[in-house]
């Protein structure tokens, strides 16, 4: 059974930074890609950016390249969202999720982060609100 479990989150001021973590954990096939997905009332749920486990490839959505980073740590099956310059835009749920493929990791980023299918897992969300 994976479980996916997050933290982080808060509120900030525009211009300001936070970090959301991902910790996984019950994968049972071989490969697979965690993503870190945002969603506002109202409007369809984005895919804000993913990661392979195994290769580490990433995608990032256009709104956030280059303001966000998404790392992982293998050994402490952590996933991290580094969001800098913060915009009030950026306010919205966030949940980390993940989908398994028995092809690759780059595949499962491909389907879930590029072709938006739906993730297998989904963590329980948390409230990002930037505001001043």
């Amino acid at each position: 059974q994976v479980q996916l479990e997050e933290s982080g989150g808060g509120l900030v001021q525009p211009g300001g930074s936070l970090k959301l973590s991902c910790a996984a954990s019950g994968f049972t096939l071989p490969h697979y890609a965690i993503g870190w997905f945002r969603q506002v009332p109202g409007k369809e749920r984005e895919a804000v950016s993913c990661i392979s486990g195994s290769e580490g490839k990433t995608h990032y959505a256009d709104s956030v390249k280059g303001r966000f980073t998404i790392s992982r740590d293998n050994a402490k099956n952590t996933v991290d969202l580094q969001m800098n310059d913060l915009q009030l835009e950026d306010t919205a749920v966030y949940s980390c999720a993940a989908h398994t493929s028995m092809i690759s990791g780059a595949f499962a980023l491909l389907q879930m982060c590029v072709m938006a299918e739906d993730p297998d897992y989904w963590g329980q969300g948390t409230q990002v609100t930037v505001s001043a």
